[in-house]
């Protein structure tokens, strides 16, 4: 059975950084595509950053564009996602997440999700 446990979040003033981890297990690590979404309070979930780990292909949303970066340590089978300039915008419970593709729809395994508070 695919395991996801979120680590790293927690509560940053504004314009700080934050590194969030997921440490996977039961999957082929090697070549899975594993994404990052979030939820804020009040609203959908969105997708926030996605890679494929065989190739290291890595998408983002416009809004984290230049400001998140996604990886991979095979050795460690973990996806940080690097949150840097963070907004209040950007609070939310954010889910690590395993599937065929990078959209929400593709998603079959979930994380229980880890809280990033951003303060102005």
């Amino acid at each position: 059975e695919v395991q996801l446990v979120e680590t790293g979040g927690g509560l940053v003033q504004a314009g700080g950084s934050l590194r969030l981890s997921c440490a996977a297990s039961g999957l082929t690590f090697d070549d899975a595509v594993i994404g990052w979404f979030r939820q804020a309070p009040g609203k959908e979930r969105e997708g926030v950053s996605c890679i494929n780990t065989s190739d290291g292909r890595a998408y983002y949303a416009d809004s984290v564009k230049g400001r998140f970066t996604i990886s991979s340590d095979k050795a460690k089978n973990t996806v940080y996602l690097q949150m840097n300039s963070l907004n209040p915008e950007d609070t939310a419970v954010y889910y690590c997440a395993q599937g065929t593709n990078c959209l929400y729809s593709g998603m079959d395994y979930w994380g229980k999700g880890n809280l990033v508070t951003v303060s102005s």
